[in-house]
């Protein structure tokens, strides 16, 4: 007679995704790019990294002995309300303290606005080839995606950009948010203010419009100056910035918004505590009072970008107008055999076929010796 034991099916392997909620089981990860740390290791100081859209210089001198410093106090838990930090914020900008929130990045503030705020009886509103944050937090809230589609390429000042008419059209009457960059990732095209204001006037105050300029102090282009500008006209505007580009801060991760004092209070339910570290609140807080730093990221930024897109459209690659510090490179094929051959001689780049873009390639404005090594690996 067999035993029991022997006659027992086998359990089923646990699986998570089984248990979670709607929401999430549609939802997939954000894409960070190639595994950089492995890379380094295989390539050493090789590598030229121009997929992450990273400032080359690195952070301001201040920023760092400030960071430094900063490391007596890691058995402390951080401020939890960033209060120093909100404080040289406000006086940079102009604003109230209170209409500052501090994130992990503007990621994590991009996220908690559509988990605060939408939910699935609501819709958020985002273009297409727009920030990959914004369906991520979309999905992550359960609120119904409305995906507006760019302008055509043939576009003559924002080829692939945001359509933002076509975006004030889409508006419905459950809309909850819509999520615009500029200037946007991973296009490089930018709106200039006239046509926020026209697109902001069209739509209705309850309906969040939420601006990031992630690539803010990089912005030169005519016409341009900031959301803010219209933040006393329209209350339900929120601007999101990043202290990871042009400050050079990507690896601490700090973010910060300015909203009206309600979305502000909104937010603190859910934000993490002690979301943002004690080097993070020091280096972004000196970083933000070296203004000749800033400066000359700027300068340098603007130089070699101009310099790269010249190179690269004399060896035929057509490359779109950017505010930003990377360039979005269009090809007339499939450009993963590009990406996997510059790839193969430690230049890293970012293929777009996620955004939709499958004949594009970002390549971040790198040192010039890494914009060099990318010129010389290109076939």
């Amino acid at each position: 007679m067999a035993s029991s034991s022997r006659s027992r099916k086998p359990e089923p392997a646990f699986d998570a995704s089984r248990l979670v909620n709607a929401a999430i089981a549609k939802l997939r990860a954000y894409d960070p790019g190639h595994d950089l740390p492995t890379l380094r290791s295989r390539f050493g100081a090789a590598i030229a990294e121009l997929g992450s859209n990273e400032n080359p210089l690195g952070p301001s001198p201040r920023a760092l002995k400030a960071m430094r410093a900063a490391l007596a106090e890691t058995f402390r838990y951080p401020d939890p309300r960033g209060m120093p930090l909100k404080r040289a914020l406000a006086g940079h900008l102009g604003v109230d303290a209170a209409c500052i929130a501090l994130g992990n990045g503007s990621h994590e503030l991009l996220m908690l606005l559509a988990q605060c705020f939408a939910d699935a009886k609501h819709s958020i509103i985002f273009s297409q080839f727009g920030f990959a944050v914004f369906p991520i937090a979309t999905a992550a809230s359960g609120a119904r995606a409305i995906r507006v589609p760019a302008l055509p390429r043939s576009h003559r000042s924002a080829p692939y950009g945001h359509d933002l008419d076509a975006m004030a059209r889409a508006v419905r009457a459950n809309t909850r948010i819509v999520y615009l960059a500029n200037p946007n990732n991973p296009t490089g095209t930018w709106f200039d203010d006239s046509a926020l204001s026209a697109f902001l006037n069209k739509v209705p105050r309850n309906v969040l419009v939420v601006v990031d300029e992630a690539y803010h102090e990089y912005v030169d282009a005519s016409g341009l100056t900031t959301a803010l500008t219209f933040a006393g006209k329209h209350p339900n505007l929120i601007v999101t910035r990043t202290f990871s580009k042009a400050y050079g801060l990507a690896g601490v991760r700090v973010g910060y918004l300015v909203a009206q004092p309600s979305v502000v209070a909104m937010l603190e339910r859910l934000r993490e505590s002690f979301n943002v570290n004690n080097m993070a609140l020091a280096g972004a807080a000196a970083a933000l009072d070296d203004k000749p730093w800033l400066a000359k990221a700027r300068a340098f930024n603007r130089a070699e970008r101009e310099w790269l897109r010249e190179e690269l459209l004399e060896r035929g690659y057509r490359c779109l107008p950017s505010q930003t510090n990377f360039l979005l490179c269009m090809l007339p094929r499939d450009a993963d055999r590009l990406e996997r051959h510059l790839f193969e001689r430690g230049v890293i780049v970012r293929p777009m076929g996620g955004y939709g873009l499958p004949r594009a390639l970002r390549i971040s404005v790198g040192s010039r010796a890494e914009n060099r090594r990318l010129l010389r690996a290109l076939p």
